[in-house]
């Protein structure tokens, strides 16, 4: 070998040797970057291998009645999610995985595909705790439970309609789940989850956003009263084969909702199998006309013109009347009847008569002061305003027909509010499903003085001589109206189904309880307010004055005198 060539070996080495300490001095130097002076991509690259952000749940505001008692309690309960990534790499053991979970392998399969692209996706919300535990057994990588809260209704059936429910993320869909939902949602927070190798949750490092639970909210519901109305409701509708019903009760001093019940019903705790219009709240959402329970607001507008007083003689002779093409007739020919008569016996000639003699807006405005045609502040979901025409589209047989309540349509609730207008001495309340310690401010619509003469005549209504006899309750004196309504359909008012009604309150010295009963289309054993509705208004109060401790008033009148009484006090 040559000199030139010994020569060039060691350079090269030398050269060799300097790119390899180079680059040992560069890697030292990068490693001291990450490791002492830029920690962040690290710790990120760490974190994202084994720690993890999830949702923080918090349980959802309980719904109470007015005395404290859970309507609507959260409990809680697991959810089984997963991984897609990690679960994706662990395709031996997704039969397994699937067959507990209730789907098959090609199911699955199909599920982990449409979330390939995220870190988090449920396998199966709310699963009982055996379920939970042998999930949990199979040690399937990447899958793991997260703790959520599902809502549990301890009166089932019974307050389906007022609490409604809500869906499997907690948030309201009906009734004062939905009306309140901003108030009883909870806030959730976010904690970090510390993971093992196979991808699975080992514990909680940190809580990142503390959850908030949400509001308790207390209904003006008492869950006593609540019952009665709903079983006799439902044993009314059973009885008469009725095709539904609606039963809603009041306190006549705060405008409070004490009970709301609807048939058919719904238990919130199983939906399964349901259908949309099981849950739809007949109280407030569907129309009627109600017939001659509106007959007290007719003869209101009266006493308030001044050209009537109770002991006013209406001749409703020969029991027909006949305006223009249209011929109004009464059960019977009660020849001359007073103002306080007219509604005694429900004549419907009589109030024609009356209402035919009044200014028509006068009886319009007589019916929108008390509520008719409007909501009536309860923010219960889908409540609608109901339906009566401008008094200017009035001809002659609209104005008679509107004074026994055709031509005018109402909700149950809205009949509701407009007798707790007699029943309160002539003072509108917004109506209210939240308790309250003190009445809201009314608006008075009526004299005080009309207001009382309606209260005696209502009395003679459900007298023994009245429509309403079935309403009776011990001890108690009871002022209210039946009414009988023919079902329009789309061929004309039918002479097969009818709507039956009751309104009213007791004791009707001192009001405390208003009450409404709406049976529809009922099929046997009779149709008329008095034989079908009365017998519930009566059954429930007869419960509810005791359950309240309400006195008894004095004892009920005969309907003579009541009768002189009603005709003294209009002179």
């Amino acid at each position: 070998m040559s000199r030139g060539a010994k020569t060039r070996h060691p350079v090269r080495n030398a050269i060799v040797l300097l790119f390899f300490f180079a680059g040992m001095m560069l890697l030292a130097a990068r490693a001291v970057y990450l490791q002492a002076l830029n920690t962040d991509f690290l710790q990120s690259q760490g974190n994202a291998r084994h720690s993890r952000l999830v949702k923080d749940n918090s349980h959802r505001g309980m719904i109470l009645d007015r005395n404290g008692s859970p309507l609507a309690v959260s409990t809680p309960v697991d959810s089984v999610w997963a991984h897609p990534p990690t679960l994706a790499e662990e395709r031996r053991k997704w039969p397994r995985l699937a067959a507990l979970l209730g789907m098959s392998t090609h199911e699955l399969a199909q599920l982990l595909g449409r979330h390939d692209d995220r870190e988090f996706m449920y396998l199966k919300r709310h699963v009982p705790p055996a379920l939970a535990e042998r999930v949990m057994a199979l040690k399937v990588p990447g899958v793991a439970l997260q703790r959520e809260y599902r809502r549990y209704y301890p009166l089932g059936s019974v307050a389906g309609h007022v609490v409604g429910f809500t869906n499997v993320d907690d948030q309201g869909q009906e009734g004062t789940e939905l009306a309140f939902d901003s108030w009883l949602r909870a806030v959730p927070g976010a904690k970090r989850l510390l993971r093992d190798l196979q991808g699975n949750a080992v514990e909680v490092a940190e809580s990142v956003v503390l959850p908030k639970p949400g509001k308790d909210l207390v209904l003006s519901i008492d869950r006593r009263i609540q019952y009665l109305a709903y079983r006799e409701l439902k044993a009314a509708v059973t009885e008469h084969n009725a095709r539904a019903g609606s039963a809603i009760v009041l306190d006549a001093h705060t405008g409070e909702v004490l009970a709301l019940v609807n048939e058919p019903d719904f238990n919130p705790n199983n939906r399964a199998g349901l259908r949309s219009g099981t849950f739809r709240n007949r109280a407030v959402t569907d129309l009627f006309e109600p017939g001659s329970t509106l007959k007290p607001f007719t003869v209101a507008c009266a006493l308030e013109s001044g050209k009537f007083t109770a002991g006013t003689l209406i001749d409703t002779t020969p029991g027909s009347l006949q305006i223009g093409d249209r011929i109004i007739h009464d059960v019977h020919n009660y020849g001359m009847l007073t103002v306080a008569g007219v509604i005694e016996k429900s004549s419907n000639v009589g109030a024609s008569k009356i209402a035919l003699a009044l200014d028509k807006k006068s009886l319009w405005e007589m019916l929108r002061h008390v509520g008719f045609g409007d909501t009536t502040g309860a923010r219960l979901p889908g409540e609608v305003p109901g339906l009566i025409n401008p008094s200017s589209r009035w001809v002659a047989v609209d104005q008679a027909s509107i004074s026994y309540g055709y031509g005018i349509s109402v909700t149950p609730l809205q009949l509701a509010r407009a007798y707790l207008v007699l029943a309160n001495d002539g003072e509108a309340l917004p109506l209210t499903m939240l308790h309250t310690d003190s009445p809201p401010q009314g608006e008075r619509v009526m004299s005080v003085t009309t207001a009382r003469r309606l209260q005696s005549m209502l009395e003679l209504a459900v007298s023994d001589a009245g429509t309403g006899k079935a309403a009776q309750v011990a001890d108690y004196r009871v002022a209210g109206k039946t009414g009988t309504v023919r079902k329009l359909t789309s061929s004309g008012y039918s002479e097969e189904k009818y709507i039956s009604w009751f309104a009213g309150f007791a004791p009707a010295t001192s009001p405390r309880l208003v009450m409404v009963v709406a049976i529809d289309e009922p099929t046997r054993g009779g149709y008329y307010g008095g034989e079908i509705a009365a017998p519930v208004f009566g059954r429930v109060l007869t419960g509810a004055l005791r359950l309240l401790d309400v006195p008894p008033d004095a004892p009920r009148q005969s309907p003579r005198l009541m009768t002189v009484k009603s005709e003294q006090v209009a002179e």
